[in-house]
């Protein structure tokens, strides 16, 4: 278990607090600027911060409290980094080799060609980087992080630079190869889509401040604030004004668009007071024609606009009232079939159980 407590208010803020269990991959998210990459440098002993706690298992790495403080060269980590900092004079064994520098020459050799086999990268073993590709030299980098043997991997936009069908095969080469690993493995990007793709939980930094922790699903469809709704693109968020606190419909009924819409009442809420929700365009039912519009729970709105992404259409909708926009996502087949077109009406249900209520 890595866990990890950090806090300054200078010269970057900082008060981040995780876990990171063995075995599992834990991705910190956010904007540029969120403070990513100085929590990992932290971890990793590269910069130091005012009060902090890291430990791995029973090994403290540094405890303000007490002074202690493990160099980064006696920290058991591993780091790949977004430039993957290669010497461009070595080949690839010695690249590897060159992170345990300290054993005997024929060791290193042999536990250098081991590390790189497990990385697919076997007959490349003389190259140099120059003569390797943006893929290929990210796998070197991942196997001189591994040759060490280390408590915690750490991973710092490991595929930032290369390109998008290289980034995809890596992504199932390190979906595949962690399988293996026993230990933390923390990445930082700033693609949701990665962190979705690749994480058992995620972290959502902003200013250096854990905003919310849990797995990709729950934070990207269950955002805990209106901040970290807007960073994950929640898609749809309102603010609404309430007209009852209805407790025979078991929830808040609001007014949106020139309709009322009820919502799940996790506390209790004047009426008149304005309230902040929403509901992932993901969440959004998109009802067949033919059934009928007057179904509890059913509005209808105009399509303004459809864009096809892939397999999906994403559909922006405008209420007749207030002109409030709503997203949802449906399947190119099911947009064929329906034959619905900008400045028609689409009738959708927003399903109570997936609303959010900030």
């Amino acid at each position: 278990m890595l866990d990890v407590a950090l806090s300054q208010q200078s010269p970057i803020p900082l008060a981040a607090n995780f876990r990171c269990r063995a075995g599992e991959l834990l991705a910190l998210v956010g904007p540029s600027g969120a403070g990513k990459s100085t929590v990992l440098r932290a971890i990793a002993g590269l910069s130091r911060v005012r009060e902090a706690r890291i430990s791995v298992g029973d090994e403290c790495w540094q405890d303000s409290r007490d002074g202690r403080w493990l160099a980064p060269n006696a920290r058991a980590v591993g780091m790949v980094f977004q430039n993957y900092a290669l010497f461009p004079h070595l080949n690839v064994v010695d690249n590897v080799a060159e992170a345990i520098y300290r054993l005997p020459r024929v060791e290193r050799r042999t536990r250098a060609m081991q590390t790189l086999a497990t990385v697919g990268l076997e007959g490349l073993e003389l190259r140099r980087p120059a003569q390797l590709s943006g893929g290929q030299m990210q796998r070197v980098a991942l196997a001189r992080a591994l040759v060490r043997e280390p408590r915690v991997l750490l991973l710092d936009e490991p595929f930032a630079a290369v390109d998008q069908m290289t980034r995809e095969r890596l992504y199932e080469e390190l979906a595949v190869l962690r399988t293996g690993l026993k230990i933390p493995v923390v990445l930082v990007t700033h693609s949701l889509h990665e962190a979705h793709l690749l994480a058992d939980r995620m972290v959502v930094l902003r200013h250096g401040k854990t905003l919310q922790e849990g797995t990709p699903g729950e934070v990207l469809s269950r955002p805990a604030t209106v901040e970290v709704a807007r960073l994950v693109g929640f898609g749809n968020l309102f603010h609404s004004p309430v007209l009852a606190n209805n407790a025979d419909l078991g929830g808040l009924v609001v007014a949106w668009g020139g309709t009322e819409i009820t919502l799940p009442a996790p506390r209790a809420t004047a009426v008149g007071a304005q309230i902040a929700w929403g509901i992932a365009a993901g969440d959004v039912v998109v009802v067949k024609a033919a059934r009928a519009a007057g179904e509890p729970g059913a509005v209808t709105l105009t399509l303004e606009r459809a864009a096809a992404l892939g397999d999906s259409v994403h559909l922006t909708l405008r209420t007749t009232i207030g002109r409030e926009r709503l997203r949802a996502v449906v399947t190119k087949r099911f947009f064929e079939r329906a034959g619905i077109a900008p400045g028609g009406p689409v009738t959708v249900e927003l399903p109570r159980e997936h609303m959010v209520v900030f």
